[in-house]
């Protein structure tokens, strides 16, 4: 069965004599995977009223675990935004009533981020629906399958890190 990868290695293999494949196609399925993942998950936030970047920033709170804290400069670094950028995405997030910005009690000029009751709420009942993207791409996969590849990507993502 060809996939959208194989029609786009095919046309690249025909204009260039010396073109490495395997590697066009495993990175032009990961960009198509990726796209498809980033719309189902969208599309599944969307539908209860919640943004993408809402959920991740949500999100972000909550892996710190209690009391679901961060600085605006942690909270920007884990989702690779800048200082300016996240500043807007909290004005907005802050007025649903899903965080609050606290002083911090030592320290007045610093400021905390705190995930309130209501964004907690408003986080668990999208986490499930979340998924279901993943879910619906690893459908037709094993377990062992998936294992396999999540081993394989492991590999990938240390040598993108550079740690292989």
């Amino acid at each position: 069965m060809e996939d959208a990868a194989d029609r786009h290695v095919d046309a690249w293999a025909r204009e260039f004599e010396n073109f490495d494949l395997v590697a066009e196609a495993i990175f032009a399925r990961l960009a198509i995977l990726a796209r498809h993942q980033t719309q189902l998950r969208r599309d599944v936030l969307a539908e209860g009223g919640l943004q993408h970047w809402q959920f991740k920033v949500l999100l972000m709170l909550r892996r710190n675990g209690p009391p679901y804290t961060a600085s605006p400069s942690q909270l920007a670094d884990l989702l690779g935004l800048t200082r300016g950028a996240l500043s807007a995405r909290l004005a907005a997030i802050e007025d649903a009533g899903w965080i609050v910005r606290e002083a911090d009690a030592r320290d007045r000029r610093r400021v905390h981020v705190r995930l309130t009751d209501a964004g907690n709420d408003t986080l668990m009942r999208h986490i499930g629906g979340e998924g279901r993207g993943e879910r619906i791409l690893l459908a037709g996969m094993t377990e062992r399958e998936r294992k396999t590849l999540a081993n394989l990507l492991r590999k990938m993502v240390l040598a993108a890190e550079g740690e292989a």
